[in-house]
């Protein structure tokens, strides 16, 4: 499963290079977004015209299993973020990443609008039921399944979600809290999931704030190219759980007053 520091997917950056560039400052990385079927395909090649950076390889599948198997003497576990509108592309994913010892994470977290045209994203995390069958999908083939998530999405209850892909098999939960921080401690309490905390994380303050919300991990996206960043939360990180215990979970900041 994930570690305390991981390294958050950058669409068309986070490829096995990245990830062993940034390893000793880091204990996962998840590598992609990589659009599997052919409608999130076309959806990606209309961002790339657009000049979005997008990883479009002639066989996705192929490419998972390269880029998956280019980290095994890397010193972290390694993730891959997959989206597709169809189910079945996720399964056939989730059967190489258990292959490959890695975590197969579900995009249902970007909101550029092909994406979510396409039934990918910000969609997907909309429709819980069809979440919860690209998890069980996942899971039954044997992966450790992680779903990519993002707050503040109309209409979205994250802490509920988090328990209904509990219940379809998922063991992870990766959170971009977006600017409402303390969900992340809802989602902690709905459900028995390693809850991955994710957005401007880039020092101790962040680190701390996301940990003390009760948070298994962080994890860093655009700074995940800048060792100065990742020294600063891999210190702040192996401080919180190597120091004492003051600032645990169970010691977390006050409900915010309406």
């Amino acid at each position: 499963m994930f570690g305390r520091v991981v390294l958050a997917s950058l669409s068309g950056q986070s490829d096995a290079e990245w990830a062993a560039a940034a390893a000793e400052h880091a204990d996962t990385a998840v590598l992609g977004g990589v659009a599997l079927d052919e409608r999130s395909r076309q959806a990606a090649r209309e961002l790339v015209a657009r000049d979005r950076e997008e990883f479009l390889p002639d066989d996705p599948l192929a490419f998972v299993d390269e880029q998956l198997a280019a980290l095994d003497d890397a010193p972290l576990s390694p993730a891959m973020n997959v989206r597709s509108a169809t189910v079945e592309p996720i399964r056939e994913a989730a059967e190489i990443c258990a292959r490959q010892d890695a975590i197969v994470e579900i995009n249902a977290h970007c909101r550029q609008s092909e994406l979510c045209a396409a039934g990918c994203g910000e969609a997907l995390l909309a429709d819980t039921d069809r979440l919860c069958e690209y998890v069980a999908a996942a899971s039954d083939v044997g992966a450790q399944v992680s779903v990519k998530v993002r707050a503040e999405v109309e209409g979205v209850d994250l802490p509920e979600t988090a328990r209904r892909i509990e219940s379809a098999g998922a063991d992870a939960i990766h959170v971009d809290a977006m600017d409402s921080e303390a969900v992340v401690r809802d989602v902690v309490d709905a459900a028995d999931l390693f809850v991955v905390a994710n957005n401007e994380v880039r020092d101790r303050a962040s680190v701390r704030e996301y940990l003390r919300y009760g948070a298994d991990a962080v994890s860093v996206g655009r700074p995940s190219t800048e060792p100065a960043v990742l020294r600063r939360v891999r210190d702040a990180v192996d401080e919180w759980f190597d120091g004492d215990a003051e600032e645990r979970p169970d010691n977390r900041p006050p409900e915010p007053q309406s």
